[in-house]
């Protein structure tokens, strides 16, 4: 139904993840690549794939929504990108429990459809699921650039759609390896721009072993 994470930005298909989320998803939501894109920024790696995503993948970034709100199997789901905040604001497994408590809040950026009792986002590339007394937020990791482990990592929601009434309710965290390597030949064959960073963030797990506040991602 909706993709969480970037649709572009990592990686040197760009053009072709926007296209087959054009043609497959009913709705798919906003990340922060995807806010940066349709901004004037002078990095090498944004100006490379706004180059090739064209006038009309931008168009199509540009107006995506921030949120997606909707019941299933009685539970009021709302999946964003990276924080009730905006797609720039970062919340990590790691934060304060007032931080994860928040993401439940209604905000100027999430509108105010109703309050969430499941939240699902991206954003940081790393998979988790917590129950707050009732509530769940969970994190659907990353496809293209894990960084908690070197598998490609999604969600599968189970239920039935729309259902205001209780109901079947799962979130399953799937994990699965995909070749790396040839991600890696792909990108450096199309001479994407920060080559070396990608490489590393994909044949590693970039947040095993640090303290949080080491963690270089950003």
């Amino acid at each position: 139904m909706a993709p969480n994470p970037d649709l572009i930005g990592k990686g040197p298909h760009s053009d072709k993840a926007v296209d087959i989320c054009r043609e497959k998803c009913e709705v798919t939501i906003k990340g922060n690549w995807d806010d940066v894109i349709n901004r004037d920024v002078k990095m090498p790696e944004v100006i490379w794939h706004k180059e090739r995503l064209g006038k009309d993948r931008l168009e199509y970034l540009k107006n995506l929504p921030n949120t997606h709100d909707f019941y299933f199997s009685g539970r009021k789901i709302r999946l964003f990108h990276a924080s009730q905040i905006g797609v720039h604001h970062r919340v990590h497994l790691w934060s304060p429990d007032e931080d994860h408590i928040a993401m439940f809040t209604n905000t100027e950026f999430t509108g105010n459809t109703f309050e969430p009792d499941t939240v699902g986002y991206g954003d940081i590339h790393m998979t988790y699921y917590k129950n707050m007394e009732g509530r769940v937020l969970f994190n659907v990791g990353s496809v293209g650039n894990p960084l908690d482990e070197p598998f490609a990592a999604y969600a599968v929601m189970e239920g039935n759609y729309g259902d205001k009434n209780t109901g079947y309710f799962s979130i399953n965290i799937i994990r699965m390896p995909y070749d790396i390597e040839l991600a890696i030949e792909q990108a450096r064959s199309e001479n994407m721009p920060e080559l070396e960073p990608y490489a590393n963030e994909l044949r590693t797990s970039v947040y095993r072993g640090i303290k949080p506040e080491q963690r270089r991602y950003k």
